[in-house]
């Protein structure tokens, strides 16, 4: 995680990246009206966590805009609602996953479109690999995720090492050991998809051999690399807008 912090101040490191990753959302065009959400489990109370306010526009929000939630869905601090199928889907990824610091959900187009193929990425290039073998594809869709079991199948699927979970004929779900990670892995993972949503509709993709796509991941797809290329999305957006951290 970095240099040493105390619970509260790891609090606010967590908070101020949660904001800062749903401006970079909001940006690179990952909102979708009042839909997708970012949650990061508090330092303190570690059954509750902190989750964006529905119906608030992600380039909005600041670090004290974010609601703390609790296991029954209660907010704890700060004004506004929780996304119902936020609630769904984040509390049971938490709670099934102590490793589990944040998640990230949003209707981003790429990967709508490419969940609506219901498979998993292939390692046709460099940055695919940091995905091989670490994420799968969830092959259902019911509606809108407002069951609680429902939840709890997609916490299941994404599995003790997953960082992601496509989401059939919905969207991408990433996680990690913390915000930064969790931001991260859905940025680069949302970027696959379009590549190799492109490289299809050019012609048959050359798919990297096991050997290779692993030893690329155990390079690229580290927990410290993530954080390090959130730490150059973060710089830039606190630079341009720094009234997010407040």
């Amino acid at each position: 995680m970095g240099e040493r912090r105390t619970p509260e101040q790891e609090r606010v490191h967590r908070r101020q990246r949660l904001a800062a990753a749903l401006r970079i959302f909001a940006e690179r065009g990952f909102e979708e009206g009042a839909g997708g959400h970012i949650t990061a489990r508090d330092s303190i109370m570690t059954d509750h966590f902190w989750v964006n306010p529905f119906g608030v526009y992600f380039g909005h929000v600041r670090a004290c805009d974010l609601l703390l939630v609790d296991h029954n869905g209660t907010v704890v601090q700060g004004e506004g609602t929780v996304n119902p199928a936020g609630y769904a889907i984040h509390s049971q990824i938490h709670a099934a996953h102590p490793r589990v610091i944040a998640a990230a959900h949003t209707h981003s187009p790429y990967g709508r479109a490419w969940s609506a193929l219901s498979r998993p990425l292939a390692a046709i290039t460099q940055d695919a690999c940091a995905f091989f073998e670490r994420h799968t594809v969830f092959q259902t869709y019911t509606g809108v995720v407002l069951d609680i079991d429902e939840g709890k199948r997609i916490a299941q699927v994404l599995g003790d090492a997953g960082t992601a979970v496509i989401l059939q004929n919905h969207g991408l779900l990433t996680v990690g050991g913390s915000v930064e990670e969790a931001a991260w892995w859905f940025v680069a993972m949302d970027r696959s998809c379009q590549v190799q949503l492109l490289a299809e509709a050019a012609g048959d993709p050359i798919v990297i051999d096991d050997d290779a796509a692993r030893a690329a991941r155990d390079v690229i797809g580290t927990p410290g690399i993530a954080r390090l290329n959130f730490r150059l999305l973060f710089a830039d957006i606190v630079r341009r807008q720094p009234e997010l951290l407040d």
